[in-house]
């Protein structure tokens, strides 16, 4: 990790610190609002329509991460006009309700166990994302077990600067397409993440 990236992690994690503080939520009243979240995250392999991408899992996501990234898409950080509609109309304890609810689909999985062999850039993904895609903290996302071709949308929109991250930008525009591609397929190959259940 070079000194540019390794300055903008810590301020990132400096910036991240009173999203942890707001975490907690209702994952009963998370359930009930999450309906209109599962016409899309609740079926199994439901592409977008364009551009054309895997939804993303929510099952076991971080609760912090669920927070900041529906923060982002109303603020308008992320692109993506569905997601921004919807998460404009949130208060931040829906927010919060919803981030508990997809947080408790999937029982905490304790391991350390890595499948198959991380590519070489990985090397600096482990810092916020574990060794095996687990974050290493609340605010930083579960990347095991997602779909391959939703983590290349989503490092391609990083490095493209549709998604505005400190941490992520200038990592993502260091990365080829192969490089991208290649660490999609190992932290989609670990397990983790699962698609909530649509009923």
């Amino acid at each position: 990790m070079n000194r540019h990236v390794k300055s903008l992690f810590a301020a990132g994690l400096l910036a991240l610190a009173p999203l942890a503080a707001d975490a907690g939520g209702d994952p009963a009243n998370g359930r009930k609002l999450a309906y209109a979240c599962l016409g899309c995250h609740g079926i199994e392999n439901y592409r977008n329509s364009y551009p054309k991408y895997s939804v993303p899992k929510l099952g076991g996501q971080h609760q912090g991460y669920i927070l900041a990234a529906l923060k982002e898409y109303q603020d308008g950080a992320r692109w993506h006009p569905t997601m921004h509609g919807y998460a404009s109309t949130l208060s931040d304890q829906d927010r919060a309700d919803l981030a508990s609810f997809f947080s408790s689909v999937v029982p905490k999985l304790e391991t350390t166990e890595v499948t198959g062999t991380p590519p070489e850039k990985a090397s600096i993904c482990i810092a916020c994302h574990g060794r095996n895609g687990f974050g290493t903290m609340d605010e930083y996302p579960n990347l095991a077990g997602q779909h391959a071709d939703y983590i290349v949308q989503a490092l391609n929109d990083y490095r493209l600067g549709k998604r505005k991250n400190p941490i992520m930008q200038p990592f993502a525009q260091q990365l080829t397409q192969d490089e991208i591609h290649a660490l999609a397929k190992f932290f989609s190959s670990q397990r983790g993440l699962k698609t909530p259940s649509h009923d």
